[in-house]
C-alpha cells in the first residue's frame, strides 16, 4: 500500500491490545486500539480503518454487533478473536462473514502475518476486478468491475469473501472445485486451511442467491468432490 496501513485492535484487555499494537507498529503499520464496543465504533466512524483485529467478547457492545456495524459501512477486513476451545464463536464469525479468526492464546507475530495476509487479499481482489466482465446467468447478473450480485434485478448484499467466491465459481462455471482447492485460491497461505470456512461461505451464498438453498440451483454439491456453479 502506498501508505502505512491503519489497524484498529479491539480487545477488553489491556495486555492483548498493548502487545498487538506494538507488534503491529513494529511492522511498520498504525496501530488503534478500543477497549469495548463503543470505543471501537467511535474510532471506525471518521473513516474506517484498514483492517479490524475484533474480540468476540466485548462489554458495553459485543463483537457480533460491532462487526455487523463496521460491515454495513465498508467492506472492511476483520479477523476475529477467539476463546481456546470456542468452536461456535469461530463458526459465527464465519457464517457473518469474517476473513480470518485467531484462536487465544495466538502468537502476536501470526496475528500480524495474517493481517497482511488479509490485506493482500483484498488488495489482491481489487486488481482481479479492476478490468473484469459481468457474468449473466438467467435471473443472476454478477458485476465485476462494481462487485455487485443483482439477483431478479434486485440487490443482494455479499460479503467480500462472499463475492471472490461466487465469482470464482460463476467464472468457471461447469468445473467442480474440492473445499481443499477454494481455500488455495481464494484464501491466503497464513490460513489455515480448515474446510469448514468454505462450507459456511458457500452455506450463506446459498440463502442469498437460491429459490430454495436446500435445493440449490445454482450452487450445487458435487458428491465427494466439493462444489460447482451451474451454468
Amino acid at each position: 500500500m502506498g501508505r502505512a496501513a491503519t489497524v484498529l485492535v479491539v480487545d477488553d484487555d489491556p495486555i492483548v491490545r498493548d502487545v498487538l499494537s506494538r507488534y503491529l507498529t513494529r511492522d511498520g503499520f498504525v496501530a488503534l486500539t478500543a477497549s469495548d464496543g463503543e470505543e471501537a465504533l467511535a474510532a471506525c466512524a471518521p473513516s474506517p480503518p484498514d483492517a479490524v483485529i475484533l474480540d468476540l467478547m466485548l462489554p458495553r457492545i459485543d463483537g457480533i454487533d460491532v462487526f455487523r456495524r463496521i460491515r454495513s459501512r465498508a467492506p472492511t477486513p476483520v479477523i476475529m478473536l477467539t476463546a481456546k476451545g470456542e468452536e461456535t464463536d469461530r463458526v459465527v464469525g464465519l457464517e457473518l462473514g469474517a476473513d480470518d479468526y485467531v484462536v487465544k492464546p495466538f502468537s502476536p507475530r501470526e496475528v500480524v502475518a495474517r493481517v497482511r495476509a488479509v490485506l493482500r487479499r483484498a488488495d489482491a481482489g481489487g486488481a482481479r476486478t479492476a478490468s473484469p466482465e459481468s457474468l449473466v446467468f438467467g435471473s443472476l447478473h454478477i458485476d465485476g468491475r462494481r462487485r455487485e450480485l443483482r439477483v431478479d434485478g434486485r440487490s443482494a448484499h455479499l460479503t467480500a469473501k462472499e463475492f471472490d467466491l461466487l465469482y470464482f465459481l460463476a467464472s468457471n462455471a461447469g468445473r467442480a472445485y474440492s473445499r481443499v482447492q477454494l481455500i488455495d485460491e481464494l484464501w491466503d497461505l497464513a490460513f489455515d486451511g480448515d474446510p469448514s470456512t468454505v462450507t459456511v461461505h458457500l452455506r450463506r451464498l446459498r440463502e442469498k442467491i437460491e429459490v430454495d438453498p436446500s435445493r440449490p440451483r445454482w450452487l450445487v454439491t458435487v458428491w465427494g468432490v466439493g462444489y460447482r456453479f451451474e451454468p
